[in-house]
Order: C-alpha cells, then sequence, then structure tokens
C-alpha cells in the first residue's frame, strides 16, 4: 500500500487509487467534471489538475495513481493558475443563460465557475453554437452548454448497456449525440440527467416549472417496483414535482429507473378524493359514514366463509395489518397478498426473498436467471449484474424467453424442464455452476405464479443445494419479487388462513357465486370481472380498474403521502415519508380501517401509528429492522411434482405501466409511445 503525502498530510491508501480518490479520503476538495465514481476515468476536462514534485507540468488528479513517496500539493498558485486557465477555456464557448437554465442552482458548473474561477474572461469572438438533439420524451437538451465532459457516453455505454450516445467531429467542431436520430431506449436514461454537470442535459417533462430551492425535499422510498430504491421527492406547496435518487450503496447506488424519476406526475391525475357508493347501478359521491355504513349493512349478511380481502402491489405494511387483524375480528381467512396467484411454499423466509442482497450480486461468479427479465422487472438489480459481468469473471445463465439484458448469457431452455438437465449435468452450464466459487440462482416471481410455481421453486431449491449455491459463508438463492408490497405482505402472514382460498381461489368462488364480499386493498392488478356479482369494497388512491368495479371506494393516500413500511426483494424494511397530503377526504389505510372497526363494532387494539407498528412488530418482529436484512434459514420448501413444459414467459409486458400511479402518468404515456417501438425494432 503506497504512503503518499497530500497537502502537507501523510496518507496510506490502497494500490490502484487515484491522487483525486486520495485528497477526497483526507477531506480535501479537488474540482472536477469528467470524472464520476461509477464511470471510467476519461481524465479529458482537466479541471482536477494537481501539483506533484519531480513532475514537469499540473496533472490530472483523476488519472494518476498513487505512488509511494508522492508529494502533491492542492493549493499553489501553479494549481490555483492552472484552473483558472481550465475554466476560462470551458466558457469559452458557453452561452451563460444561467437565469433561464433548469440546471441553475444546483450546477456543478455554476458552482466551480465561483470556487475556482477567473472573475472575468478575454474570450471575444462569437461563441460557438450547437443544435439540441432528440433524445426520447424524457431528456431534454440544450448541446450548446455541453462541455465534453463525455459522463452521458460512458453511463449509456457502462451503466445502461445501450451504447447510444458518442461524440462526433473534432476539436471544437465535436459534438455528443446519438448516431441515429430516435429516443434512447435504456429504462436508467433519466440518469443521465443526474450525471451531467451542466445544464445540457435535464428533465424534460419538468422543463421551466420550479427553481430548486422552491422545493421541500423528503427522503423516501420507491415502491413502483419490488428493489425498493432509495430516492428524495421534491414537492413545492402539495404537489409532487420530482424525485431524484438517494446514495445507498446496498440498495440502488446512486441510481433509479425512469418510472421511478418520472412517473410522479400520475400521482395528480385521477385520484380518489372523495368515498363512493353504488347507488342505482352507478357510482355516486358520498360521506365517510355513509359509505362505512354501506359496509357495514353488507357485512351482517355476510358469513365469514364467504368474505375475503386481496392486498394490492402498492400497499404498505401498516394497513395490510390493520386489514388482515380487521379479517381476523370477522373470522375471515380468506385473505392473500398475491395478486398474480402465486401459490408456491412461503413457509419459509428464504422462499420468497433475495438472500444475498442485492449488493451480494458483486460476489457472484455465475448467475442463473430463471423465468425473469431483470432489465424490465428490477432494472437497478439488472445494472449491477451488468456491472459485475463488465469486471470480467462472471457468466450468466437463463431459462425462459429469449430477452435482451444488456449483457451476453447461455439460453439454458425455454421450460422449467431445463431445471433438471443441470440438476444431471446434461446442460453444459452445469459444469459452469459447479465450478464456480459463488453461484447465484435468480428466480423469478413470473415464473412462481402459474399452476407449476410450487414444483419450481422445489426444483429451484435442489438445484441450489446440488451446486453448492446455499453454504455457511453464502447463500445465493434469490427470488425476484415484483410488487413492493409482497415481501412485507408475506413476512405479516397476509396469506391464506386455516383452509382460506387464495387469490385465484376467491376469483373462482366469485365467480360461481359463492363469495358474497370482497375487499380489494388497491388490487388493481387481478381480472376483476371475475368478481362476478361479489360486493366489492375499493379502498385505494387512482381510480383505476379496481374502483371501476367497486360497489363502495374508500380513497387513502398515495406513497408519497403517508409514512409506511416497505420491504424490498431481499427482505431490507424501509420507510416511507409523508412528502405531501393526500387529495380531498382521502385519508391514510390503516386509518381508514380502524375507523371502519369501530363502526362494525370490532374496534381493532390500536389507535395511533405507533400503537399499531408496537402490535405489527410483535407479529412480525423482522420488520422492526428498519434499513437490515434478516438472514432466514435454511430449510426445505416447495412441493415436489411435475416441472411445467410450457415455456416460462415474462412477468412485464409494459415496463413503463405496471400499476396504478405509472398508467396515470402523462409521460409514461410518452414513453410507451415514443420508446416502446424503439425497443421492439418497430422505429429503427
Amino acid at each position: 500500500m503506497p504512503k503518499l503525502t497530500i497537502d502537507g498530510t501523510e496518507i496510506e491508501v490502497a494500490a490502484g487509487t487515484s491522487v483525486l480518490q486520495a485528497c477526497e479520503q483526507l477531506g480535501i476538495e479537488v474540482p472536477r467534471f469528467c470524472y464520476h465514481d461509477k464511470l471510467s476515468v476519461p481524465a479529458n476536462c482537466r479541471m482536477c489538475l494537481v501539483e506533484i514534485e519531480k513532475t514537469p507540468k499540473p496533472v490530472a488528479s483523476c488519472a494518476m495513481p498513487c505512488a509511494d513517496g508522492m508529494v502533491v500539493h492542492t493549493d499553489t498558485p501553479t494549481v490555483h493558475k492552472a484552473r483558472k486557465g481550465v475554466m476560462e477555456m470551458l466558457l469559452a464557448n458557453h452561452p451563460l443563460d444561467c437565469p433561464i437554465c433548469d440546471q441553475g442552482g444546483e450546477c456543478d458548473l455554476q458552482d466551480q465557475a465561483m470556487a475556482y474561477g477567473f472573475d472575468r474572461g478575454r474570450f471575444a469572438e462569437m461563441k460557438r453554437a450547437v443544435k439540441d438533439k432528440e433524445l426520447g420524451p424524457l431528456v431534454k437538451t440544450v448541446m450548446t452548454r455541453c462541455i465534453h465532459c463525455t459522463r452521458c457516453v460512458r453511463f449509456a455505454d457502462e451503466i445502461c448497456g445501450t451504447p447510444e450516445l458518442g461524440g462526433v467531429f473534432r476539436g471544437e467542431k465535436m459534438e455528443i449525440g446519438t448516431y441515429v436520430t430516435r429516443a434512447l431506449s435504456s429504462e436508467l436514461s433519466g440518469n443521465l440527467i443526474d450525471v451531467c454537470p451542466v445544464g445540457a442535459l435535464t428533465n424534460k417533462p419538468g422543463a421551466f416549472t420550479a427553481r430548486p430551492w422552491e422545493y421541500q425535499k423528503t427522503d423516501s422510498i420507491d415502491v413502483l417496483d419490488a428493489v425498493g430504491s432509495n430516492i428524495r421527492i421534491d414537492v413545492r406547496g402539495n404537489e409532487v414535482m420530482r424525485v431524484l435518487p438517494r446514495l445507498n450503496e446496498e440498495v440502488n447506488e446512486e441510481w433509479i429507473n425512469d418510472k421511478t424519476r418520472f412517473a410522479c406526475d400520475g400521482l395528480k391525475r385521477q385520484r380518489l378524493d372523495q368515498p363512493y357508493v353504488r347507488r342505482d347501478g352507478r357510482l355516486q359521491p358520498a360521506t365517510w359514514d355513509e359509505a362505512f355504513t354501506a359496509i357495514t349493512d353488507k357485512l351482517k349478511d355476510c358469513a365469514p366463509a364467504h368474505i375475503a380481502a386481496i392486498a394490492g402491489d402498492l400497499a404498505d405494511c401498516e394497513s395490510m395489518f390493520a386489514l388482515k387483524s380487521l379479517m381476523q375480528a370477522l373470522g375471515v381467512n380468506n385473505i392473500d397478498c398475491r395478486q398474480d396467484g402465486a401459490e408456491a411454499d412461503v413457509s419459509t423466509r428464504a422462499a420468497y426473498i433475495m438472500n444475498s442482497g442485492i449488493a451480494g450480486i458483486e460476489q457472484a461468479d455465475a448467475i442463473l436467471l430463471i423465468g425473469t427479465d431483470p432489465r424490465h422487472e428490477a432494472s437497478i438489480i439488472n445494472a449491477r449484474i451488468r456491472k459485475r459481468w463488465l469486471r470480467g469473471g462472471m457468466r450468466v445463465g437463463l431459462i425462459g424467453a429469449s430477452v435482451d439484458l444488456t449483457y451476453p448469457y447461455r439460453h439454458v431452455g425455454t421450460s422449467a424442464l431445463a431445471i433438471n438437465d443441470l440438476i444431471s449435468g446434461k446442460h453444459e452450464y452445469a459444469a459452469i455452476l459447479k465450478s464456480a466459487k459463488n453461484p447465484m440462482i435468480i428466480v423469478g416471481a413470473g415464473a412462481l405464479a402459474g399452476e407449476g410455481g410450487n414444483a419450481l421453486l422445489a426444483s429451484a431449491r435442489k438445484l441450489a443445494e446440488t451446486f453448492n449455491v446455499v453454504r455457511e459463508d453464502w447463500n445465493g438463492f434469490n427470488v425476484l419479487q415484483l410488487a413492493a408490497s409482497r415481501v412485507g405482505g408475506l413476512d405479516l402472514g397476509f396469506v391464506p388462513q386455516a383452509k382460506g382460498l387464495s387469490t385465484n381461489g376467491i376469483l373462482k368462488a366469485c365467480e360461481q357465486g359463492d363469495m358474497d364480499f370482497v375487499w380489494l386493498l388497491g388490487a388493481d392488478e387481478i381480472d376483476t370481472k371475475r368478481l362476478g356479482k361479489a360486493f366489492v369494497v375499493y379502498q385505494g388512491h387512482h381510480g383505476d380498474k379496481g374502483a371501476h368495479r367497486a360497489d363502495v371506494i374508500l380513497p387513502s393516500a398515495a406513497y408519497t403521502e403517508k409514512s409506511g413500511i416497505y420491504v424490498n426483494t431481499e427482505g431490507r424494511p424501509q420507510l416511507t415519508q409523508r412528502a405531501a397530503f393526500p387529495p380531498g377526504a382521502a385519508r391514510e389505510d390503516w386509518k381508514i380501517i380502524r375507523a371502519l372497526s369501530e363502526k362494525i363494532g370490532k374496534p381493532l387494539s390500536f389507535n395511533d401509528l405507533a400503537q399499531l407498528r408496537d402490535a405489527m412488530f410483535k407479529a412480525a418482529p423482522v420488520l422492526a429492522k428498519i434499513g437490515h436484512v434478516e438472514k432466514s434459514a435454511w430449510v426445505n420448501f416447495g412441493a415436489e411434482g411435475a416441472l411445467s413444459t410450457l415455456p416460462l414467459g415474462t412477468a412485464v409486458d409494459n415496463f413503463y405501466m405496471t400499476d396504478v400511479i405509472s398508467r396515470a402518468s402523462p409521460t409514461m404515456a410518452q414513453c410507451v409511445a415514443e420508446i416502446m417501438p424503439v425497443k421492439t425494432g418497430v422505429a429503427a
């Protein structure tokens, strides 16, 4: 490990550490534009120049590895002069349109020009202008502002795996853009806005709507998939204006997908802001008391065996716990949180979480994907797999439909029968799994949703045990969930109780006229036509499919409007925080259920959120460890049976519209119209 001296302070760093990184370890700020922690080092902006003794001229610190005995100076007249010269060159052709630039107020160029630049420029010639590029509905370009740091080019190539950006021409005529004019096809393209250090790439849907200093900022969690990306919600007044990523190396690093970032405009459209009761075949506005009375009157005529509850994909743990408590008080056993109809074994936590954790992907040297398309089911996890593949020494196998994953893989088979071929050693990928030090299996939740899900789960467990995927120091058996509510619901036991019916059983009973009352807690991804003549209560925040079928609508708060616990696919409980208030008469889900329990005559034991969480933590202690993953014991799970010969399909056909919020988003609708054709090759 080399030892060097920086500004008079001696430091020992790991081999391969750059001078810039060593400066950061000492808390010394070195300006930069092209350098980014997660990207390769091009050393082309020259803003990070430092002086190193025994070198003839200033050195780009981002590209200079530390050496033993090196003496570095970051605060000398030579360094100051060099930085001012670089800044003057960068600003020579910059339009200086800060007053009308959306990046104004959070722009690296602004900040560093103030801190390290000169107070005037000497460039008197005509400034260069560059034509703006069309990158689709999400990223707005003003390419005259571009300083050619190439962060966007490297991000698209290295993180996204879609090398659609590049430089054309040379010297002063160089331009960044796409070689073929079309929308960017990556699900992570919105991160280009964050990595751009100037205002060349900005938020197109949010253009000219607000300034950064106008926002109220709230740390929260994304719930539009099961990754649980850490986000910051920016609100002006009571309106969510934008969503940005927060750094969490264990979960999403510093990236979020485009749906997380841009679907927030769906939060103000098609909202349910007052109760409704169906009268004379039509939903009519009602008071809370009228809605509760309609529910209470119906429940009086229903036997517990003919009552059911289904929790949707966006439900928080508190609301599911409250609803389960109410159903238990009524003696109802027909409850389920699995809208997709999955009935695989969930008796142990190891059977339904990512046991390795998301960050554990970086330790794997062989990954087998079974019935999953992580690029569209969990884009952040797919980026992590690509990151590990780029490092080398890792091979990916896939059982299921052929898809574009942004990295090469070996197609092992299309049906679950391929698992048996691997166990018996018939397929060549079996040798790769056998020789791997840390092999990993990722089973898609969609693969477990069919009738053969339990048998597939058992076969995947057997495969893991055959190839040393699970041992004392490593558990590479993972289930990739699709819904933010799924793991939390399973931890709470929101599944059929003694002789109770699952989602499929509930819908079948409705079709046969054997189910009188169904409570939908934000459940919109079921076939509502199968509900038959059952009395339906829909509790949710958007007027989607569930609300259209409902007999009573109870308006609730969206994830940005309440504090709630969600458990991501790796089993990590995380907390959303209220950033805005629910519209109109809408209320938090647990409050609605608690108030109704009083009306029914079965009052629940808690009166506030703290009491509810105390009761919930007693029922499911794992939920109390916010931010931490509780490891699960490895036991037998699944059920032996014949594997299906049908091809394993993909669970997400349309990445941009998977829930009520994204379906209400005009931006996501634009993405479907402009980006989906690019992905499918229609608009080449």
